[in-house]
Parts: structure tokens; sequence; C-alpha cells
């Protein structure tokens, strides 16, 4: 849908995979995982960062400090 409507839309979500790589992955993971999926959806601009769903409490910290770290590097602010 990016590559097909582009600007068009504005995507909300879909940053982050919190079933399986935030709370199983490791902070390399996830950093690379958030990577890809702000590199997909920022192309031409009209992405709005959130992870997938609510982050459960069996999520390791540094997890989710892998994935706010991994979005300021993405182009956002830094943290």
């Amino acid at each position: 849908m990016k590559d097909r409507f582009g600007e068009r839309f504005t995507f909300w979500g879909g940053g982050c995979d919190t079933r399986t790589v935030l709370p199983r992955g490791t902070p390399a993971e996830v950093r690379e995982h958030v990577l890809k999926q702000t590199g997909i959806f920022n192309r031409c601009g009209g992405f709005v960062f959130q992870q997938v769903h609510n982050i459960m409490a069996d999520v390791p910290p540094e997890n989710i400090m892998a994935m706010f770290r991994a979005v300021a590097e993405s182009g956002g602010r830094k943290i």
C-alpha cells in the first residue's frame, strides 16, 4: 500500500511487533525490526510510530529502550 499510495495515506501503528519481537527478541533484534518497519512506513512521510498493541509486563525494559532508540535513530527525536 505504501508503494501504491505513498504520501496520500498516514499509517498509524505497525512500528514494532509486540507479540514476538519485543518480548522475545534481543535488543539488537528489536532495533533491526524497528528500523526495517520505520524504513518502510516513513517513505514519502505519513507514518505515526506506534507498536502493534500494548506493551505487556513480560517485555524486558532493555527491549523497550531499544525500540525507542531505534525510532530516534530512524529520524525521530533523541532519547
